[in-house]
């Protein structure tokens, strides 16, 4: 009887393990154009955007998926935010969509009366122009919309362009509020902090960038736990930016293309730091690349990671790190020594 009474214990423990698994391996998404954003919401919901198939919910281990069929402004979804009143913003390919808890419908409000009216707020979110590239009549100049808490109005940055060059200062990552209270933007031409009175502009001129050595194409931007921002660039790689001076990451670590002879850190989309201080790189090609603060090391489908472009990089409220790209889609973990697929 006593055997038998462990072995019943044993056979509950391998149908409940097992069980376990498969609803884990159940939960996948369905995106084939890749996972371009993530948020985990205040309630445990956890959103996916994709970078042309819409956004998804998982809730309760159940996927919702939500396209422009159902309230989306585009089915780019870029960026995800939550508002300190819950609500859920989708900075969308075109337009702004928003989720109160029950349906996903477009935003609509706009004021244009205050474009050269900059301020900080505590809760400010801020969102790219409403067009995929450039601006539109309405916008006039390249700029962010601010919202509030209360309205969402258009400011114009402290820039021009140039005919033919619309789009050099398009927002191109998720906005970056630093710990001593500025704002960064990142734009496909410069990065711009705003701090409450002052703005400072960081382009290919302040750097001595030129056709020769590369030009600025920014595509994330992270600040670290040490205050340091990482500027991730389609092209020259990874800058770092320490409030005072701006380095080239890449080329220090020398991982261009023509020092490595093999896998670069040259075309970077996201950034990410872990809850150990790690700083990693997501790339087109050569997977993801970790930094501990004294080397580098490169990850890729050997480790377990299949997709070749990661768009983003999040750390979950547990601590796990994530990375989610696309060829193929799909969002992966990092479990201290290797990814394993999640969703």
């Amino acid at each position: 009887m006593k055997y038998a009474h462990v072995y019943a214990l044993f056979l509950v423990f391998v149908f409940h393990t097992a069980c376990g698994q498969n609803k884990t391996n159940a939960v996948r998404l369905k995106y084939t154009t890749g996972v371009r954003s993530i948020l985990e919401d205040s309630k445990g919901n956890i959103w996916f955007g994709s970078y042309n198939e819409g956004v998804c919910l998982l809730h309760n281990g159940e996927l919702q998926y939500f396209t422009t069929e159902n309230g989306l402004s585009d089915n780019q979804v870029r960026s995800i935010y939550e508002d300190k009143n819950g609500i859920i913003w989708f900075e969308c390919g075109r337009g702004l969509s928003i989720y109160d808890g029950k349906k996903i419908v477009t935003y609509q409000e706009r004021n244009y009366d205050s474009i050269n009216e900059w301020k900080l707020t505590d809760n400010d979110l801020w969102f790219k122009g409403d067009e995929s590239s450039g601006y539109n009549k309405l916008e006039g100049n390249p700029g962010v919309y601010q919202y509030d808490g209360k309205k969402l109005s258009y400011r114009t940055l402290p820039v021009k362009t140039k005919s033919g060059q619309e789009n050099h200062y398009s927002i191109s990552t998720p906005f970056v509020k630093s710990k001593n209270g500025a704002v960064w933007f990142g734009t496909y031409g410069a990065l711009i902090g705003y701090n409450g009175s002052d703005f400072n502009v960081i382009n290919d001129a302040s750097l001595g960038l030129n056709d020769e050595t590369g030009h600025l194409h920014i595509r994330s931007l992270m600040e670290d736990s040490k205050g340091n921002l990482w500027i991730g660039n389609n092209g020259i790689g990874v800058l770092k930016y320490d409030g005072k001076e701006t380095i080239n990451f890449t080329a220090q670590q020398k991982l261009k293309k023509e020092d490595t002879k093999g896998n670069s850190l040259e075309r970077v989309f996201s950034v990410g730091e872990d809850g150990s201080g790690n700083i990693w790189f997501g790339t087109v090609e050569f997977g993801v690349w970790r930094y501990d603060g004294n080397s580098m090391k490169n990850f890729t489908k050997e480790d377990g990671l299949e997709s070749k472009h990661i768009w983003t990089i999040y750390k979950s409220k547990q601590g796990e790190l994530w990375v989610a790209g696309k060829d193929p889609s799909g969002v992966y973990r990092f479990n201290g020594n290797s990814f394993e697929r999640k969703y």
